[in-house]
């Protein structure tokens, strides 16, 4: 079944296999907000005061960033993709699974903060227990450019204080925090509160223990994973996250930020994040 919906205000497409697992996405963003699995649970995060609009993020799913990841660059944090509309493209089920396309092209308003011509494709497949996103970006233009991305997925859990995350082991990373780099010394990984951390090079499966059960995580396309949880102090200054909610989602991100994706006019990059549970 694929049906037009409404999410935060804003229309969006709900999906579901013959199987009943369903995701849910906004044309504002491409942003998967809601996938349950066949038989399951939900399994991302959206914050009940998540807001919607022109020009406004949304708190939780998985927003898209591009061409820019955080303040890494000139353009606003995270880039312009989260904060525009998307066209819905494709919705069809085929051999019991649901898939979802949309797309993002450049117009005037993307040309004046990143002069470059290009077109996004967010896919999405989901079956079972299983959700698939994979991220396209093609160099319509005539000059070459580079940029960052990644699938800022927050992840559903029970109690961040007791979540293990597995798979990063002797992994370099950058600490936001401190700014320092480090190796990976232990695995899995606690938390205890706030975590921002860029792991570069880390391509090896990845997985999430919680009390909800085990997530399996895989990438491709994207080199490095980025870990993320405001921590209770932080997620007291975001006007669209309780205060109480800080322990209930794991940001798992997929991303490309250690090494910028370089396109030639005509070339086409894709990088894909999978979960299964």
């Amino acid at each position: 079944m694929i049906e037009a919906v409404s999410v935060l205000g804003q229309p969006a497409m709900r999906l579901v296999a013959a199987d009943g697992a369903e995701a849910t996405v906004l044309l504002h963003g491409a942003q998967l907000v809601s996938w349950i699995p066949a038989g399951d649970q939900q399994r991302l995060y959206l914050s009940p005061l998540a807001r919607a609009g022109a020009g406004q993020a949304v708190r939780g799913g998985i927003p898209v960033c591009f061409p820019q990841f955080a303040r890494r660059g000139p353009l606003p944090p995270h880039g312009f993709a989260r904060t525009r509309a998307w066209q819905w493209l494709e919705g069809v089920e085929r051999g019991g699974v649901a898939i979802g396309v949309l797309r993002l092209v450049d117009d005037e308003a993307t040309r004046a903060l990143w002069p470059h011509r290009f077109e996004a494709e967010l896919s999405f497949t989901v079956t079972g227990l299983a959700l698939d996103v994979e991220l396209a970006v093609t160099n319509t233009g005539d000059a070459a450019f580079d940029f960052t991305a990644a699938l800022h997925s927050y992840l559903r859990i029970d109690d961040l204080r007791r979540a293990r995350l597995g798979g990063l082991y002797a992994a370099r990373y950058l600490d936001s925090l401190s700014g320092e780099e480090h190796r990976q010394q232990f695995d899995p990984i606690g938390f205890a509160g706030e975590v921002d951390r860029i792991y570069f090079d880390a391509r090896d499966p990845l997985h999430l223990s919680t009390a909800m059960g085990r997530t399996a995580i895989h990438q491709e396309g994207f080199d490095d994973v980025v870990v993320w949880n405001p921590g209770p102090d932080k997620a007291a200054a975001l006007a669209d996250l309780p205060d109480e909610d800080w322990p209930h989602f794991l940001c798992v991100e997929a991303a490309a930020i250690g090494r910028p994706v370089a396109l030639a006019p005509g070339e086409t990059w894709l990088g894909r994040q999978g979960f299964e549970v």
